[in-house]
């Protein structure tokens, strides 16, 4: 008998994917009104040739727009400040189109127009206030794939330096009201950034598959992502060659998976890392990400052997140790180790900075590791 544990869902966008359909997204936000915010980056997008015929669908559909920039990971004060030009603007839908930090820049301004406090009222960890809506529609497109931020409800805001800090605003209110995900935005990104990107979408989808809190469902669709993330990651970050479009498709399915795993049943030990590191230094996340995930692999592994041997997660790090290295193996020791030797090779073959490159050193650990207490501990 197939044993199925309880499990709850949480809201989720409208999805809509494939190649060219960034076009429909003028289309859709006018269903929400005539007057739109665009939150994009500073260059890359408006430089592309899709900016063009995205504008003159906009004014197809009789719909206006302010424009907002997000250059890097957002902090409060961005946010707050943005909302600040915006809010007497009418803006009926914010559109965000762009990486992780733009959607979640988009996503954190969408959510505040309707309100006149700060932001860092409501971010987790910081503020004492209880968010409740409502927001403003939001519309996420995705040019990069990794943060699966198009399919979830938080948006990570930092204040990076000795006394930084990432937190998260977050709201089932804040789920986008479409995800449009069309993975041709991936066409411009640089080698390095897709690697950066692709390793934050496998950790996303290997920390959910291996959860306490997984089911049957969030597994389905991590396994899912992992074999897309598997047959195309190469091709997308070598960017040329017939199989590049199809490669940049698995991928952006990949991290859409991601992040609608990852909003499910949460993520794991390179998360917890990832937030600290973020905070203190100028890592980019799915730097801190790929650099980590084989180490942190390992010692999970390694714990569990001693601590619960008999736990589903040591199952499943073996059955990710078959999938990835594409090689069957005799028990289940030797597929974990097999998964562990393959990150480290794709770490290696993408060429991935090392943590000491953004100056962290072995004198910073107890600063990261009481900083990682203090999160668990206020939660738990």
């Amino acid at each position: 008998m197939f044993n199925i544990i309880p499990f709850s869902l949480s809201r989720l966008p409208r999805i809509i994917f494939g190649a060219g359909r960034l076009t429909e997204v003028p289309r859709l936000a006018r269903e929400f009104g005539s007057r739109a915010l665009l939150v994009t980056g500073r260059h890359a997008l408006i430089a592309s040739p899709c900016w063009a015929p995205f504008i003159d669908g906009l004014r197809q559909q009789g719909v206006t727009w302010e424009h907002e920039i997000i250059s890097g990971e957002p902090s409060p004060a961005v946010i707050d400040e943005a909302v600040t030009r915006q809010r007497g603007h009418g803006i009926e839908v914010v559109i965000a189109i762009g990486g992780g930090s733009v959607l979640d820049g988009g996503k954190a301004i969408a959510g505040l127009l309707r309100h006149n406090e700060s932001v860092m009222h409501y971010l987790e960890g910081v503020g004492s206030g209880v968010y409740q809506g409502p927001a403003v529609p939001f519309i996420a497109a995705p040019t990069t794939a990794g943060t699966g931020s198009e399919a979830t409800k938080n948006a990570v805001l930092s204040v990076q330096g000795p006394h930084g800090f990432k937190k998260s605003f977050r709201h089932e209110c804040l789920v986008p009201a479409y995800a449009v995900v069309d993975p041709e935005l991936l066409r411009t990104c640089p080698p390095a950034l897709i690697a950066a990107n692709g390793m934050d979408a496998l950790t996303q989808l290997l920390e959910s598959y291996v959860s306490s809190q997984a089911n049957p469902l969030t597994d389905a669709l991590a396994l899912s992502g992992i074999r897309a993330v598997r047959g195309s990651f190469f091709p997308a970050w070598r960017g040329d060659g017939p199989d590049a479009a199809d490669g940049r498709a698995g991928l952006a399915y990949g991290a859409l998976l991601s992040g609608i795993t990852l909003a499910q049943v949460g993520l794991g030990s390179v998360h917890g890392l990832a937030s600290p590191l973020g905070a203190f230094f100028p890592i980019p996340h799915g730097v801190v990400c790929g650099s980590l995930l084989a180490t942190a692999s390992a010692v999970n592994i390694r714990a569990l052997r001693v601590r619960a041997p008999d736990s589903p997660a040591l199952k499943k790090y073996a059955e990710l140790g078959a999938l990835l290295s594409g090689s069957a193996h005799g028990d289940e020791t030797a597929a974990c180790d097999a998964l562990i030797a393959t990150l480290v090779a794709w770490t290696e073959q993408l060429g991935l900075p090392r943590l000491r490159d953004y100056g962290v050193a072995l004198a910073d650990f107890d600063k990261i590791v009481a900083h990682i207490r203090e999160i668990v501990e206020r939660r738990w």
